[in-house]
């Protein structure tokens, strides 16, 4: 059925789309949409990093007790 909308079923969807919602609806929905992506990319780039090395604890250095 969807196989052959075409270049007008496409620009009746679009317009219907816009007279329902308006601009300002549609512009934040795409905004948000962006931002999800974004971030689940950077999720993605941020679980294949190896995680960092612990961090070296300074141990209090021994004592010399000859006199």
């Amino acid at each position: 059925m969807l196989n052959n909308i075409g270049l007008p079923g496409l620009l009746l969807i679009v317009v219907v789309t816009l007279l329902l919602f308006g601009r300002g609806k549609i512009s934040g929905v795409m905004a948000e949409l962006g931002s999800g992506i974004t971030a689940f990319r950077k999720g993605l780039r941020e679980g294949e990093e190896p995680p960092p090395p612990p961090a070296l604890s300074e141990a209090p250095a021994a004592k010399d007790d000859t006199p």
